[in-house]
């Protein structure tokens, strides 16, 4: 009996101890800080949009979700940011409804759509004016009748943000009615830009032309006409936007490609032919020293680094990409972020294009990626 006794105790003592061990490891565990990154991208905050009907906020600095904005509107197709970077402009899935987002404060402000009873009217684009008056909606409407859907014309339609309503139907330029449109604001919002064979320049109080660029003339003999690619403007000064241009040689019929940056206000065009068009993407970095790309091929996946200053290639550096991919330069400049297409963020060394880590999403993607600083954040809170 008192063997048994002791054995029981025995026992009994070893569980305590177990206990304990678990107990003090927890603590621990509890008491440690959170990793440390090597190397961070900086400290803004990153932006984009998911199909569970937000957008989603993550810390540069840790890389860890810090934040929703709930979405009135549902899952968002696109995120236009206004000049300021106060706002979020987002066009809804079912392109009918658009919301306006105050970035600081993560709350909507207003939600506007153009459907109405048996009429149904899809958003197809939309630009958000400088000074945020208005927003010019490419617009087509569908209504439905007892044996049909009768489908309207494609249109140009200006909605006034203060008086929240269409106050007109802005006539298409020389007549020209237009499945899409490329169109740019200048900085203070007095001139649209259209882009085409050539550029149309169009005052914005009654929307008539008054002036034509003639981008469809070569810059230089022998050469052919400039077409636009990839432009990133997003690091760039309102007015400008920088990218990767492709131009047909008339006398070898070869495509070329070059670095090229466009300044609206003075209709000029700086291009750099640097090899083959290759149909690579671009982002510039936030210093506009650096740019970077992504070709995209089946089975075959490069990073390209460009000398923005001395309008150059640098490199090209294969690596183990996947399907669909965008990229987004953090704000120091030294990593890059390769996303869309499901819930995760790549995010790269833009120095080595070594995969460093992989940020997780609760939510697979479905805009852009944003990156924007903390300042406008940290007031708001305070």
């Amino acid at each position: 009996m008192p063997i048994r006794l002791r054995h029981i105790m025995s026992r009994s003592g070893q569980a305590r101890v177990v206990l304990l061990t678990v107990l003090c490891s927890v603590v621990v565990v509890g008491a440690q800080k959170p990793v440390r990154l090597a190397m961070t991208g900086g400290d803004h905050l990153l932006y984009i949009g998911t199909y569970a009907g937000t957008v989603q906020i993550f810390d540069e600095a840790t890389e860890q979700k810090v934040g929703d904005i709930t979405l009135k509107t549902g899952i968002p197709r696109s995120l236009t940011l206004s000049q300021n970077r106060s706002k979020f402009y987002v066009l809804d899935s079912t392109l009918e409804k658009i919301e306006v987002v105050d970035i600081a404060t993560r709350t909507s402000l207003s939600t506007f759509t153009l459907s109405e009873g048996n009429k149904k009217t899809r958003i197809r684009g939309l630009q958000v004016d400088p000074l945020e008056r208005f927003l010019i909606l490419l617009t087509r409407s569908a209504t439905k009748l007892v044996d049909r859907w009768e489908i309207g014309d494609i249109s140009l339609q200006l909605y006034d943000l203060a008086q929240k309503k269409i106050t007109r139907t802005i006539p298409w330029p020389r007549g020209e009615e237009r499945e899409g449109v490329n169109i740019r604001f200048s900085p203070d919002g007095k001139l649209l830009y259209f882009f085409g064979d050539d550029v149309l320049i169009l005052e914005t109080q009654n929307f008539t032309e008054v002036d034509t660029w003639a981008l469809s003339r070569p810059l230089e003999s022998g050469m052919g006409r400039i077409n636009f690619g990839s432009v990133d403007d997003f690091n760039e000064d309102p007015g400008f936007f920088t990218g990767l241009f492709n131009t047909q040689d008339p006398v070898q019929n070869r495509r070329i490609m070059g670095i090229g940056r466009v300044n609206l206000v003075a209709k000029t065009v700086d291009f750099t032919p640097i090899g083959p068009a290759e149909g690579v993407s671009f982002a510039m970095a936030p210093d506009r020293k650096r740019g970077y790309g992504l070709m995209q091929q089946i089975g075959r996946y490069e990073f390209w680094a460009f000398d923005v200053e001395q309008r150059k290639l640098i490199g090209r550096t294969e690596f183990a990409g996947r399907p669909r991919m965008s990229l987004r330069v953090s704000s120091n400049g030294k990593l890059l972020y390769v996303f869309q297409a499901g819930a995760t963020i790549d995010v790269y060394e833009a120095g080595t294009y070594k995969l460093l880590r992989t940020i997780e999403m609760t939510a697979d993607q479905t805009t852009g990626l944003f990156v924007l600083p903390k300042r406008s954040e940290v007031k708001s809170e305070k």
